[in-house]
């Protein structure tokens, strides 16, 4: 026999663990695809493209981007102002329902900063998207020639 009080707390746990899957599932509905880092690439400083894919029921953001092979990682956009390229970082990549962006030379990308060491052709870099729902988009970028 179970008591009321047994009851409402497996209700309740049941609650819980139903609240935390449905935060965690936009990772998995969000996705990083065809990531690369142009070769030859500086190990203080490289681009990171490829496309970010959001194939959720509802908007997210990418709020920060990390890599163990970087110490800063963050989200950019080059524009041209006046006949001059221009770089500024972009706190919030907004990914809405069902769309994607494309990260491109020459457009929003990655920078990477400081890496931990060269870049070899075909390396495999890994990278974490955070997004503004407070999960993480695990993925990688391939060390390649554009």
């Amino acid at each position: 026999m179970i008591t009321k009080p047994f009851a409402c707390v497996l209700l309740g746990m049941a609650g819980f663990a139903a609240s935390a899957l449905a935060q965690a599932a936009p990772s998995s509905c969000v996705r990083l695809d065809g990531g690369w880092i142009r070769f030859p690439a500086m190990a203080h400083m490289a681009g990171g493209f490829g496309r970010i894919d959001n194939t959720c029921k509802t908007d997210v953001a990418v709020t920060a981007v990390r890599s163990p092979a970087f110490k800063d990682v963050s989200v950019h956009e080059t524009t041209l102002v006046d006949g001059v390229s221009r770089m500024r970082a972009i706190e919030r990549l907004p990914l809405a329902a069902g769309k994607g962006v494309e990260l491109k030379p020459g457009g929003l990308h990655l920078m990477l900063m400081d890496g931990s060491g060269p870049l070899q052709e075909g390396q495999r870099v890994p990278v974490s998207l955070v997004l503004s729902d407070g999960t993480e988009v695990h993925g990688e970028l391939v060390v390649r020639r554009p």
